[in-house]
């Protein structure tokens, strides 16, 4: 069987993508939205129609066995799945692209490929799953450099040693997630963390990006699952000890995560396991407002119940899902484990609902242990879909984004109506007519829930760009004035917004960019990461 290849225009792999009652539904939705439009499927971008720049460099001697200036390699390896991405994509803008791509299969290979760089005074950007929509895999470094390679760690995706007992595995960083499911599914064994884009993710990928899987309440971030990391940098190889615990000070492997590679490739990793979930209940429970809801995410997350799902979509973004006419909120309810019954968990939980008006089918919160099904099972289809959109929408000019927040619970309310207001004006500002901001909380905690915007406009040809970024510094000023973060994951991101430089603390900042001096001397992994953050606030 032929290996499949990824798409250069869009999620996934060639020949995947909306079918045709999933486009229908989509277009219609647009159309009800904006019925002076025309929408249509357009035909996807061609290789040969791409302006693909000519390398800088050649491939040198010791890096052409795993190393390709291939065109069609080039090109899939500029871009992540940002919206900007996606809009300079289709207009076969390739600028960046890398002037050949290391397909690394060792360490000896990213030690070869480093050691190089370094001395060509070449940047290296690490590629996993080339999921990112931070910016974080683009070659976009300045004219300072001879050049820039694309370091491909897919080629390292061995489960290299599992300790059942302890329920964890050694695992290389270029695995991606279905794999990894796979080599755990005859152990019993699960990393049960499944961020949007788990199809497309590597576990080294998810631990520079500090991904957020599915799970709502307790294992939220990949930091929870990490025992041990080995890491090769510019100046070295940095492992630490896989221990089950430790409080000896700053912790190597907290260090690591969410660096974005900008400190080193990650190409090994001890992860914590979990055992197969066996018993699972779901429920879809309806509310008057989000507000409403939210005070029952609240004493859900409070109660120390942990489910395994504790979605809250708002009205319109319930309908967009498929949950009714966006009425009504729907929280997605659902617990799982691998040892007990769920029932009890449940039963308090919908009791906990009910005290804050939220009603439910009491036959489907009834039905025996199973597979997750009904809400659940609905909404899990729609979210792992969505990403399949863009290369449908960016074509017919429609500006469909997202920006991921976390807020304490006394200030949520305010926040999310200033938050959706602010936005709300900017896509009138940008394209002159109303568009629409929608709300769900992707995760939530004791303290507080995380919110999850998504704002739609249909935008102007020749000015997506433009208009996307009034839109999203708009809502980042609003965000940020309200008290919230600009990301809940994603790690730092390197696409240089100015709103970036209020996200860390000043001096935080400055001891990152002298780590990353003596990890990097030459600054060749990544730059702009951290280096250029900090010259945003100086």
């Amino acid at each position: 069987m032929a290996e499949k290849r990824l798409k250069f225009h869009g999620w996934g792999y060639e020949g995947e993508g909306f079918d045709e009652t999933e486009t229908k539904a989509l277009f219609g939705r647009l159309a009800e939205r904006y019925p002076a439009a025309s929408f249509a499927r357009k035909p996807p971008p061609k290789p040969e129609d791409m302006r693909l720049p000519k390398p800088k460099l050649a491939v040198p001697a010791k890096l052409a066995r795993f190393a390709s200036d291939a065109a069609f390699d080039r090109l899939t390896h500029t871009y992540g799945k940002s919206y900007p991405d996606a809009v300079r994509t289709f207009a076969g803008d390739f600028a960046n692209a890398p002037d050949f791509v290391v397909f690394a299969e060792s360490d000896r290979d990213v030690a070869e490929t480093l050691d190089w760089a370094t001395g060509a005074n070449v940047a290296v950007i690490p590629f996993g799953g080339g999921s990112s929509v931070v910016g974080g895999v683009e070659p976009a470094v300045g004219g300072s450099f001879a050049g820039a390679v694309s370091l491909d760690l897919t080629r390292m995706d061995r489960i290299v040693e599992v300790d059942r007992t302890g329920r964890a595995a050694r695992i290389q960083g270029g695995i991606r997630v279905p794999a990894l499911e796979a080599g755990l599914k005859p152990h019993k064994l699960t990393l049960r963390h499944f961020p949007q884009s788990f199809e497309m993710a590597t576990l080294g990928g998810m631990i520079a990006t500090r991904s957020g899987g599915h799970f709502a309440t307790l294992y939220t971030h990949i930091d929870e699952f990490v025992e041990s990391l080995r890491c090769v940098t510019p100046a070295g190889v940095m492992e630490s000890r896989r221990l089950p615990g430790s409080g000896a000070g700053p912790s190597p492997d907290r260090f690591l995560m969410g660096s974005e590679g900008a400190l080193g490739i990650i190409t090994e990793a001890w992860m914590r396991l979990q055992d197969r979930p066996v018993h699972r209940a779901s429920v879809a429970v309806l509310f008057a407002d989000i507000y409403r809801g939210a005070e029952a995410v609240r004493a859900v997350s409070q109660a120390g119940l942990y489910p395994a799902n504790v979605r809250l979509l708002d009205g319109n973004e319930a309908a967009a899902n498929g949950f009714g006419d966006g009425r009504r909120a729907v929280m997605v309810l659902a617990f799982e484990s691998g040892d007990h019954p769920v029932g009890p968990w449940m039963d308090r939980a919908l009791e906990l609902c009910r005290d804050h008006g939220g009603s439910y089918d009491a036959t489907a919160a009834k039905k025996p242990d199973g597979h997750l099904e009904g809400a659940a099972g609905t909404w899990r289809t729609a979210f792992i879909r969505m990403p399949y959109a863009r290369e449908l929408v960016v074509p017919n000019n429609v500006i469909d984004d997202t920006f991921e927040t976390a807020i304490t619970w006394d200030r949520f309310r305010t926040f999310h109506d200033r938050v959706k207001a602010a936005t709300e004006q900017a896509i009138q500002e940008a394209t002159g007519q109303p568009g629409l901001v929608t709300c769900r909380f992707t995760h939530s905690y004791p303290d507080g829930p995380a919110p999850y915007f998504t704002f739609l406009g249909l935008g102007t040809p020749g000015k997506l760009l433009e208009q996307w970024q009034h839109i999203k510094n708009k809502a980042s000023d609003a965000l940020m004035q309200e008290g919230g973060t600009i990301t809940h994951h994603h790690a730092v991101g390197r696409d240089h917004m100015p709103w970036y430089r209020r996200q860390r603390p000043e001096p935080f900042g400055l001891a990152l960019a002298a780590a990353k001096k003596a990890l990097d001397p030459a600054g060749i992994l990544n730059p702009g990461v951290i280096v250029a953050n900090q010259r945003e606030r100086n």
